[in-house]
Order: structure tokens, then sequence, then C-alpha cells
């Protein structure tokens, strides 16, 4: 279930850069693919716009069709602060560019500290270009940006939450103080609650107080009865997932913490917890009705079709406590979803590389340990030697399988307190 394709203009995510008619192709290039990143690099630093958006268009490409770490390994602080300047100076197509590939470069990068150096050096000048911005194309890229070099290099749930906040208040500013409420377009709504979801995959224990949790579920509530469609489906998988993490019932055990009289620090009044029960109705009957909708609101009939599959695997959740498996072929062998947070991040990287995601997914060391996934080997030989596999071996394959294995329990000890 690719929740990210859509035949209708209005409704897809689908940035720019994925479109071949908008930039040269490699093959169109006659110069060898190491001098054309040379080359494209170097055309970082000329005054003309068009020139640097060609050049961040063949570097996107470059990085879709091979892992570039020689390049990176020589380039990595250049190209990354060129595409940040690009992003604070350049037009909007030229920093949407340049944020999908800050995005690129951390996913080659893997874990570690040229990971964390992204992050660390791109989250203040990203923040400021959202806040700064009215266009959907440069915020939507930002946005996803930001996400992606969270998800790879934050490595506490301080850095993550940060990230979390900076995405949440481009659609609901009354959660951050001193920002200015504007109307966001649906695209703008569709990328912050689904960039937003993707992080949240990755926060162990969400440190969030229960006011904020029950106004952050009212508004993804309100989200469901949006006219757009993709809103509709991207709240519902925001939804979907923090009933599997179990937050909600987090919230029903620290109201009755406080049912004694000896109040706790974190515990919940009475009256919340009528308020949140009385949520979770709403939001349950929403998404039945959504499970069930007829045509003829929305934009286009695929989106109807996602819709209803999304929303009928989530109404048999919240009655079952069984999340919807999902299998993705690449090479001939398949990644396997068993989990909604499995699923939102496959979803969300698919998205996100576009067209690299067959390459990425075949040769990636990271992607491969963020999905337990062991590509098919081409000729009985490994796509990388052993001294490349040493080098960007990443450390997160146990972390990985334990997180799949403790949401499988979850689910099902949470599974009478969740569904109301």
């Amino acid at each position: 279930m690719d929740l990210f394709d859509s035949d209708d203009e209005t409704c897809s995510l689908s940035s720019f850069y994925t479109m071949p008619s908008e930039r040269p192709r490699m093959d169109e290039v006659h110069v060898p693919k190491d001098l054309m990143l040379d080359q494209s690099l170097d055309a970082l630093y000329e005054k003309r716009s068009s020139t640097r958006e060609q050049a961040l268009a063949s570097i996107v490409d470059a990085f879709n069709s091979d892992l570039q770490h020689e390049f990176v390994e020589k380039n990595f602080a250049t190209l990354l602060h060129r595409c940040l300047h690009c992003i604070k100076k350049g037009s909007s197509k030229e920093s949407s560019l340049a944020s999908h590939v800050i995005g690129l470069l951390a996913l080659t990068v893997g874990l570690g500290d040229q990971a964390q150096e992204i992050l660390e050096e791109s989250v203040t000048p990203l923040s400021q270009a959202l806040k700064s911005s009215s266009e959907a194309l440069k915020i939507t890229s930002i946005l996803e940006c930001l996400a992606v070099i969270t998800f790879v290099g934050g490595t506490n749930s301080e850095q993550t939450e940060r990230s979390m906040q900076i995405i949440w208040q481009m659609i609901h500013p009354k959660l951050v103080s001193n920002v200015v409420a504007t109307k966001p377009s649906p695209l703008v709504i569709t990328t912050v609650v689904s960039s937003w979801a993707f992080l949240l995959t990755t926060v162990d224990k969400w440190t969030l107080g229960p006011k904020i949790l029950q106004e952050t579920l009212t508004y993804l509530s309100t989200l469901l009865e949006k006219d757009d469609r993709s809103v509709r489906i991207a709240a519902g998988e925001a939804l979907a997932l923090l009933f599997e993490l179990g937050t909600l019932a987090k919230f029903d055990a620290k109201a009755k913490g406080s049912d004694n009289g000896s109040v706790k620090e974190g515990s919940v009044s009475h009256e919340a917890f009528v308020n949140m029960d009385r949520l979770i109705s709403k939001v349950t009957n929403e998404v039945r009705d959504l499970a069930i909708e007829a045509s003829g609101k929305g934009c286009a009939k695929k989106d109807l079709n996602t819709q209803r599959s999304l929303f009928k695997d989530l109404v048999e959740f919240l009655e079952g406590g069984v999340a919807p498996e999902t299998s993705t072929k690449v090479g001939g062998t398949s990644i396997e979803t068993s989990t909604w947070c499995q699923m939102i991040q496959l979803n969300f990287l698919k998205h996100f590389l576009g067209g690299g995601f067959i390459k990425h997914m075949q040769e990636n060391e990271f992607l491969h340990d963020v999905f337990s996934f062991t590509p098919k080997k081409i000729g009985g030989h490994s796509t990388m030697s052993n001294e490349e596999k040493r080098f960007f071996q990443s450390p997160n394959s146990a972390v990985s399988k334990a997180r799949t294995q403790f949401m499988k329990k979850q689910r099902i000890s949470n599974k009478e307190v969740l569904f109301i």
C-alpha cells in the first residue's frame, strides 16, 4: 500500500525533482559521472540561479542512480554548506532541490558523526527557512528533509521531539509560542502530518504532556473531516500509530493514577480523562465512516480506494489489535512489514527516494538495518566490498528488530485498553 501515489496532481505528494521532464537525465550528460558531480558541485558557487538548479538536479540524479560514497567522503562538508546556502538564498525550486540533496546525503552516510553533523548544522537554517516562506513546494521539501536527517542523525528523543515540534508548528502553531497562524494548503498539511508521524515511529517514549497529547488527537480528528483525501489518509496513519504505540493507554493509566485522591506528577484529571474517552469514541466512529465512504468526496478514485483500504485496516486494528502486513518486492527479495510503524517508515522513505528507492534498498546498509532487509546478491557477490560494509555498517539492526518485537507485544497487551 503506497499512500503517496496519486493520479491527481492536486493530491500528489510527488515533487518536481521526481519528474524526468523537469531535469536532465544522467544518460544525457556526456561526461563521466565522477567528473559531472565535481562540476555540479563547482556550479553551486555560480551566481545564476538556473545554473545552480541544474547542478542540484544533476546531483539528485547521481545520488539516486548510485550511492556516492567516494564523492561524499571527499566533499561532505562543502556539499552540505552549499546546499544550506541554496536553501537560504535560492528560489523555491532551488531550495527544494537543495533540501532533497541534504536528505539524500544523510541517507548515504548513514548512522554516525556525519549524520549528526548534518542534523545539527541544518536544523536552524531549515527552521528559519520554514518561517520565512509561504511557498508550498519549498515548505514541503524542507519538512521532508528535516524528517529524514532527524531520522538518520537524531541520537536522542530531545533531538527528535525538537524536529517534530518544528514540523508540527507549520499547521498547528497553537502548540508553539510566537508563531503567526496561517492557513496551510492541503499539500502542506499532508506533508506535515506524514513527516511528524514518520519521526514519531522512532520515539520510544513520548515525553510531551497529556494536554498536548489531547490537543494533538483533537487536531488529527478534525483532519479526518477535511475534503482533501490525502489529508485524511495522512491523519489516519498518524492516529493508527498513536494507538499502536500505546500512547493513549498511557494517558488512561495516568488518569487512573489520580483517582485515589493523591495527585501524582504527570497525572490527569477525571474531566480530562472523560474528554479523552469521548474523543477516542469520536475518532473510532470517524474511522469506521471513512472505511466505507462513498465516492464523490475528494479528488481521485485511486485515492478513494487507498482511503478505504487504510481505514478498513485501521478498523480491524482497533477491533482486533492486528496491524496490516505488507510486502514490497526489491530485486527478487521482499521487504515485509507487520506494524504501522514499519509501514509508515517504508512509505515515507519510498516517497522521498522516488526513482532511487530500489537502488538504495539494494545497496544502502543503513536502510538494510532499518528494515532488517537482506537484498538478493547479484551474481553471487555483494554489491559492496567488505571494506565498504565495515565502514558504512549501521549498529541499528538490533534496535530495529527489538522495536518490532516490542510493537507486537505492545499491541496485544494494549488491545483491551485501547479499543472502546
